[in-house]
């Protein structure tokens, strides 16, 4: 029975996306960003806070159309992406936030990116 029980465990665990076990969640962009990028952004941070995971997505992918050499933002597009299952995604998301991320140790030691590029 005692395996039985940790089998599901295991699954429930293996089902949950990333951003659950490590609790994070999207970042603000750096002082002095695209107006409209940082707009847009806050946008998707405030929804994301209400657990409108696809509409914060819809903002993320607005600021990145604004500014997409901005690490966080290609971050924020990862997080939403794998909480909503889409984990092929996420993971060029969080790639390029990785390139992009300029010694940002937020985003170069983040438990959810490390985990989807294999660190």
């Amino acid at each position: 029975m005692r395996t039985v029980i940790s089998v599901l465990f295991a699954l429930v665990l293996i089902s949950l996306p990333l951003t659950a076990v490590a609790g994070e969640g999207p970042m603000a962009l750096p002082a002095g960003s695209n107006a409209g990028a940082d707009m847009h952004n806050k946008a998707g941070i405030k929804h994301w806070g209400m657990g409108h995971a696809e509409e914060a997505l819809k903002h993320f992918k607005e600021a990145a159309a604004e500014d997409s050499s901005i690490a966080e933002i290609h971050f924020n597009e990862a997080v939403a992406l794998d909480k909503m299952g889409d984990h092929g995604a996420a993971t060029k998301h969080f790639k390029k936030a990785k390139d992009l991320a300029k010694g940002n140790k937020a985003i170069l030691s983040s438990p959810i990116l490390n985990g989807h590029l294999g660190h």
